[in-house]
């Protein structure tokens, strides 16, 4: 807010566009404009640069004063014009953090994507997450914005779990699906013929075999449905389920074959099989070609997913992102290549690290050593359960079990959050369930220590211009910048942004509460504090919603 004020007088003055820095140290004012960039256009040294906009920049009301230090232009706040300013921004805006970079456009992202071929493991719930954090921050710039989950119905792992439930003569329940799964897979370990059956059927599926298609769904509704279920549980949600076996069935593949010929790219190697040669890329691969049909003439995954990613790149031409683990990066490369060929811009792409749990380490659903979500979700809500019950025996057991769910859940998706999605993520519960320190439930306690004192005495109008106080001022600052942070957190796609900035503001809280009376403050001190730490209620609460973490009342 204020900064954009100045860097818009800055310009002015300039004539170009202005960054300004937040100086570490308050003493050297709370923005610094460095001169150096103006040094090749005026052929002036940038400290005379400096003090000759000193001496003719038009100083906004709600800054106090202008130092030179050097080639730096140092801008100090008016506290209580800032104030009193700042207070009525926020409480003005229904939706304060809002930038409404979306207004007026149209956004589109896949995330997840897990296999439909057993019940997820934790390792896969990172992908949904930052998927869901990116979602919600479209959505809360107002893109009108589509959710999609690309479901992978047709290749050579779905085909083993379609062959071992056809041995079994039935489809078994959701649960007992992995081990289903791992027994085939191991199966085919001793004879491998196993395999050719399989991609025998997945032969029959491409050439319309109804009862091979009608098992193929069948198996799939019963995953789909089943993690759908799991997701839902932890509050994310899709608007559409696009199936690789459509992009078969309505003969998108065929098309794209057809397109990608006509680029010259489009080759035959020595087995017949289909390959989209992509020399002249600068792709990280000694032998840069994609392999799209198998000898037999049947697609493989990625064909599908040339055909899936020319619909979205239609789609969502304003905005179009796409979540995928680090593991996939290679090949995103090669297919955004091939949307190149095509014309099209290849959508924004997101890489994420592992996931790795104490004594667990890098999961594996095909060997089976995974920690299934489900599960890891329902021991975060046990363990909530037994932090809450230690802390509040005033809570009925309906209130203990729902704010467990809250915390728990709280809990595991911060810490995957906080840390940047090039990283990898070492869970342990002793840390993420931890009410103090750089965590979920810690941020959680903060807004429910907001609401309690504002449930003794509501907030009400006030003097603002009384929050001068060193702790008063940096909670304001902190505050304001709330909208930059959603900006930047979208434009990179980097959720941690958020979680360090709700650490960061719970800080600054907890810092101004410890050494500012609130309820005990004189009349019109208490009156600006109450106020003041509603903002900040209001604010805690928009950017726990936007990582997808409840903001309770009650802790």
């Amino acid at each position: 807010m204020f900064k954009k004020e100045l860097q818009k007088q800055l310009k002015l003055e300039t004539g170009e566009e202005s960054e300004l820095a937040i100086p570490s140290d308050p003493k050297m004012g709370d923005f610094a404009f460095a001169c150096f960039f103006l040094a090749k256009k005026t052929q002036k040294k940038p400290t005379d640069i400096a003090q000759e906009l000193a001496k003719k920049f038009k100083k906004p009301a709600f800054i106090s004063k202008i130092e030179v230090k050097g080639p730096y232009l140092n801008f100090f706040l008016d506290k209580e014009k800032f104030a009193d300013k700042a207070v009525k921004k926020i409480l003005s805006e229904e939706e304060f953090g809002c930038n409404f970079s979306g207004k007026g456009k149209n956004a589109l992202i896949e995330h997840t994507s897990i296999n439909p071929n057993a019940s997820p493991h934790v390792g896969r719930a990172r992908n949904a997450i930052i998927g869901d954090v990116l979602t919600r921050l479209i959505r809360f710039e107002k893109y009108n914005t589509e959710v999609h989950y690309f479901v992978n119905d047709i290749g050579k792992q779905i085909a083993l779990l379609v062959l071992a439930c056809k041995h079994k003569g039935k489809i078994p329940k959701f649960d007992e699906l992995l081990k289903t799964y791992i027994d085939i897979n191991e199966e085919v370990k001793v004879d491998p013929s196993i395999e050719e059956e399989a991609l025998m059927l997945l032969n029959l599926l491409e050439k319309g075999n109804e009862e091979v298609r009608k098992l193929f769904n069948d198996v799939v509704k019963v995953c789909v449905d089943g993690q759908r279920k799991i997701l839902s549980d932890l509050g994310i949600e899709y608007d559409f389920f696009d199936y690789e076996s459509e992009y078969l069935f309505n003969k998108k593949t065929e098309k794209i074959l057809e397109e990608l010929q006509k680029t010259g790219k489009l080759v035959q190697d020595e087995d017949k099989c289909n390959v989209l040669n992509l020399e002249g890329f600068d792709l990280p691969l000694k032998n840069p070609v994609l392999l799209l049909t198998r000898k037999d003439g049947t697609s493989l995954y990625p064909l599908r997913d040339l055909a899936y990613t020319k619909d979205k790149c239609l789609k969502g031409k304003d905005k179009n992102i796409l979540v995928l683990g680090e593991d996939q990066k290679v090949y995103f490369q090669q297919v955004a290549a091939g949307m190149e060929l095509l014309g099209l811009d290849a959508p924004q792409a997101i890489h994420y690290s592992f996931v790795l749990i104490k004594d667990v380490g890098k999961m594996s659903t095909r060997k089976g050593d995974v920690v299934l979500l489900d599960k890891f979700m329902e021991e975060a809500k046990k363990k909530a359960k037994r932090e809450i019950e230690s802390r509040r025996t005033d809570l009925t057991s309906t209130e203990i079990d729902k704010l467990a769910k809250s915390v728990g859940y709280g809990a595991v998706k911060f810490s995957f959050l906080k840390v940047s999605n090039d990283k990898n993520i070492t869970f342990d519960w002793e840390s993420a369930l931890s009410f103090e320190g750089d965590t979920g439930p810690y941020c959680q306690y903060t807004h429910a220590r907001i609401c309690s004192i504002l449930n003794k005495e509501p907030s009400n109008e006030g003097d603002y211009t009384v929050l001068i106080s060193d702790q008063e001022f940096s909670l304001l600052k902190m505050m304001v910048t709330f909208p930059e942070i959603v900006k930047n957190a979208l434009d990179t796609l980097q959720p941690h942004l958020i979680t360090n900035y709700l650490l960061d503001l719970c800080r600054s809280f907890n810092e101004f509460y410890h050494k500012c009376p609130v309820l005990q403050a004189n009349e019109d001190v208490k009156k600006a504090r109450l106020v003041l730490i509603d903002c900040v209620k209001r604010i805690l609460a928009t950017g726990l919603y936007l990582i997808g973490v409840d903001a309770p009342e009650k802790m």
